[in-house]
């Protein structure tokens, strides 16, 4: 039943679809059939699924408000990341050819699509070489690797899809390209005391507003610091990996952001964190709660009445509005 809905959209009449090759890397580009007034607004999207697995499907009904995409490949960290960047620069570069307007191109993605959408957002705002982003649109995203406690953590940590410890093995696997034990991670025995004092200004329950903690929180010390941990997962400390570690300097000149968060959702508090550092520097930001919502909620738009929940609409509509205003 699964893929005769999905083939259904595949064949939407309402547009045009085309896979193409962006400088080596593999997109698929959506157009509305409709003709435009002028050159489109764009939108380059990021799927989700740590790069392991996943798809576009639920972009296509955004696609049908008159908005392309551009969706990324599906490699191990850091070449997924790479190559979306390698392909975001090109559509920058060539917007035009694809009928879209260079000064109103958002970046995109869902769960870690926004992560590669936020870190790809970081990499290119110093770039005068090419047109500046106007926005970036971050669902549900993973945004951080140094503190598994937070409130969102805890009080989420065996609701599905994405349970607490299943989600780090996936993060981690991505990094690293092989599963591993991830209990002393949990802890945070990964981060050196050096680094944990850097971003704890930044990556800390006492920026998580007090509303968030009702459901219950209880602060955990970091367990003791583990060197062999912190080899094999040095990596994540990277921005392209966790982009809440990126610099105020970077951070202040990112463009206009929409942020979508979940309350059933380990990932809430990444989303509620860069919501705070982005306002702290002056960035304007759209956000909006699912306060029943849950991660992945948005992977369900289009199948009908019988498998939608009932605010997968109200979250694609929140986009597609924030999109519309651009």
């Amino acid at each position: 039943m699964v893929n005769v809905l999905v083939q259904t959209v595949m064949r939407d009449p309402k547009l045009i679809i085309k896979d193409l090759d962006f400088d080596g890397v593999p997109g698929r580009v959506y157009w509305p059939k409709t003709s435009p007034a002028g050159k489109r607004r764009g939108i380059i999207f990021f799927h989700g699924g740590c790069a392991l697995f996943g798809n576009s499907q639920p972009l296509q009904y955004v696609m049908q408000e008159n908005i392309p995409c551009l969706c990324c490949p599906e490699y191990p960290f850091p070449t997924a990341v790479q190559d979306c960047c390698t392909a975001a620069i090109h559509f920058l570069k060539n917007a035009e050819e694809y009928g879209v307007d260079p000064s109103r191109i958002a970046f995109a993605g869902e769960s870690s699509g926004g992560t590669y959408a936020t870190a790809i957002c970081q990499e290119l705002v110093t770039r005068e070489d090419l047109p500046r982003v106007r926005a970036q649109v971050l669902i549900y995203p993973f945004l951080q690797g140094m503190d598994f406690n937070l409130p969102s953590y805890q009080q989420n940590h065996s609701i599905p899809p994405l349970f607490r410890k299943r989600g780090v093995v996936l993060g981690l696997t991505y990094l690293t390209g092989k599963t591993m034990n991830v209990d002393g991670i949990l802890k945070g025995a990964h981060v050196p005391p050096d680094l944990r004092e850097k971003y704890q200004k930044w990556i800390n329950a006492d920026n998580i507003p007090e509303e968030f903690k009702a459901r219950g929180y209880v602060p955990v010390a970091p367990a003791p610091f583990s060197e062999e941990l912190y080899e094999q997962v040095k990596r994540a400390g990277e921005t392209m990996f966790a982009p809440l570690h990126a610099e105020d300097d970077i951070i202040r000149q990112l463009p206009e952001t929409f942020i979508l968060t979940c309350e059933y959702d380990v990932l809430r508090d990444d989303g509620l964190l860069y919501k705070k550092r982005l306002e702290d520097h002056g960035v304007p930001v759209t956000w909006y709660h699912v306060q029943d919502g849950f991660h992945g909620i948005m992977t369900f738009a289009g199948w009908g009445r019988i498998l939608e929940y009932p605010s997968t609409q109200k979250c694609l509509q929140s986009v597609i509005q924030f999109l519309k205003g651009l």
